[in-house]
């Protein structure tokens, strides 16, 4: 990936090098005085406090060797030393025409643990932002080099299980699924996505309101958890109406998962985990349970025990959540993990990543990430909701939101309208569920987002679908271009210096672990290109070499838009 910055930071080390002055750390910015540069520097005040020197007069020297250079085309002081730059057009053209946007591999290897369904449920809209987020930063990962693994990690093995097979007992109770000493082949019964969608809100309900319903269920959990041979097979048969129901909702939103593991398959570690942390010496006795201590002299706040096994034996999800991590590192190896789940889950991650460590599961060398994420809520600031007060599924959401979309779709496309509404209500949603900060709670306004004007998924595929429609034509015109040889003003050169900001971009996604960087930029980089789109005719222009440059700079910036939106995990459709 070629890097704008680093080749100014350079010129001015080789500077500083030649006026024999030692700055290791040279960090140059976008000026927040355009008036006068496009770029700053400030460290001739850090300079000056270290030679004991004025930093303006230190400043002066520095920028009366950087005029002498003809990469750039002015360079000046300001206040009590900032240094000011401004780039030359053939610099520009030069860097421009680079192509190279790709990283190198790199030798770090990330498992991803984001989307975490539950079998038997129906996913809502709480289920949104961790499989975008994830996604996106799983595809982050992969185009800055790294090697990626991903897990859905399905809720498959605790309480809404043992609710969903209790309801179904109380409805069948001719099942042979439920008879302990039941010895004869067990049948093919009609579990269907719709049934268990209907099942589950009943029986949670019914355990919130009847004690001992939550008691026959708590009973029925142990049993499954138990390897109770019918509940196991009548499990399997949920499990596979219920994950080809989830698979097809990642599908929709562009999310795939190289393994689609649960809590069931952490469990099976659990005696060799307990067996090893009891050797670790890291487990406690506390009233008949066993805990991991994991506070620290340094926490603020007082961090509780890590429960591993419960009074009665049982084990909890922090446990299988330990024994997860325990197989991961045993199996996988990966130098990081990373996290992507509700915010409020922090504690809960806080103290497994602790426990992880105090027993040597994880080195200190393996980072464990836990990225949290806030709320999106309705218009009115409240949660998602059904008319009836339940939580909102999130394929009604994406219904809603496809539906909004169709509406408003050109009527000209007769072809694939459901299909392309489809592809810009995604859009919609991911543009908008990564906009701010993944810690901010944020409102989703469905026509507000579903605009072509602003900070919008759909008005980012217009342009960028006008872009593609630009580069046809040009084609079709039998119109050569194939470098950017001239700038006409302040709209091109606008966009190449935005251009020039892309690795930064990234980088400061990666490190921040969050996307509104790259949906920030998409904005800023597509409004750029439509200011230049609207003040020129591009194919009607004279100029040869302008016109030629004008298509070279349109399909760079086509280039990136698409690079970016794969990123986000938006598709472009045909047309809109």
């Amino acid at each position: 990936m070629k890097k704008f910055y680093k080749i100014i930071e350079e010129k001015i080390s080789n500077v500083l090098k030649e006026l024999n002055y030692d700055n290791e750390s040279i960090v140059v910015t976008s000026s927040n005085r355009p008036d006068l540069g496009e770029y700053q520097y400030n460290g001739a005040m850090t300079l000056a406090k270290t030679y004991h020197k004025n930093p303006v007069s230190i400043a002066d020297e520095i920028v009366n060797k950087l005029n002498k250079d003809l990469f750039f085309k002015d360079v000046n002081v300001a206040g009590p030393g900032f240094i000011n730059m401004s780039i030359s057009d053939e610099a520009l053209i030069d860097f421009v025409n680079i192509d190279d946007y790709e990283y190198p591999q790199k030798k770090n290897f990330i498992f991803f643990d984001y989307g975490g369904a539950n079998v038997a449920k129906t996913l809502h809209v709480g289920h949104l932002r961790s499989a975008n987020i994830g996604e996106a930063l799983k595809r982050l990962c992969v185009y800055l080099g790294y090697e990626t693994i991903s897990d859905t990690h399905l809720g498959d093995w605790g309480r809404p299980l043992g609710l969903v097979l209790l309801e179904l007992s109380k409805r069948n109770p001719d099942w042979p699924f439920f008879q302990k000493d039941y010895e004869g082949e067990y049948p093919e019964v009609n579990i269907t996505s719709e049934l268990l969608e209907e099942i589950y809100p009943y029986a949670s309900n019914k355990a919130k309101e009847d004690e001992e319903y939550l008691k026959e269920a708590q009973a029925m959990t142990s049993r499954l958890q138990n390897y109770e041979k019918g509940l196991i097979l009548l499990w399997q048969q949920i499990m596979l109406v219920s994950k080809k129901d989830i698979k097809n909702i990642y599908k929709r939103l562009n999310t795939s998962f190289d393994l689609y593991k649960g809590e069931k398959d952490a469990e099976k570690y659990v005696p060799e985990l307990l067996e090893y942390l009891q050797e670790k010496n890291v487990v406690e006795e506390s009233e008949g349970a066993k805990v991991i201590p994991v506070s620290l002299p340094t926490d603020k706040l007082a961090i509780p025990p890590m429960l591993l096994v419960k009074t009665d034996g049982g084990i909890l999800y922090s446990t299988t959540e330990l024994a997860t991590i325990y197989e991961r590192m045993k199996y996988y190896v990966p130098n990081e993990i990373w996290y992507v789940a509700d915010k409020r889950q922090e504690l809960h991650f806080t103290q497994v990543f602790r426990a992880s460590y105090k027993a040597g599961i994880t080195d200190e060398d393996v980072k464990l990430k836990f990225i949290g994420f806030g709320t999106m809520n309705g218009r009115n600031g409240k949660p998602f909701k059904t008319r009836d007060g339940g939580v909102m599924r999130l394929m009604d959401l994406l219904n809603m939101v496809k539906n909004e979309c169709l509406k408003r779709l050109n009527p000209s496309i007769k072809e694939n309208r459901e299909e392309i509404a489809d592809i810009i209500g995604i859009a919609t949603i991911k543009y908008a569920d990564m906009l701010p900060n993944r810690e901010t709670d944020y409102n989703f306004d469905i026509e507000k987002f579903c605009d072509l004007e602003g900070k919008t998924g759909p008005y980012i595929l217009y342009s960028t679908i006008r872009m593609r429609s630009l580069l046809a034509k040009a084609d079709e015109a039998n119109i050569k271009y194939s470098k950017v040889k001239k700038i006409k003003g302040a709209y091109d050169r606008e966009i190449i210096l935005t251009l020039n900001n892309l690795d930064r971009v990234l980088e400061s996604a990666y490190n921040n672990m969050s996307l509104n960087d790259i949906t920030e930029y998409l904005y800023k980089i597509t409004t750029s290109y439509n200011r230049f789109y609207t003040e020129n005719i591009v194919l009607k222009e004279q100029d040869e070499d302008l016109r030629e440059s004008w298509l070279a700079l349109t399909k760079i910036v086509y280039k990136v838009n698409k690079i970016l939106l794969d990123i986000l995990a938006i598709e472009i459709p045909p047309q809109m």
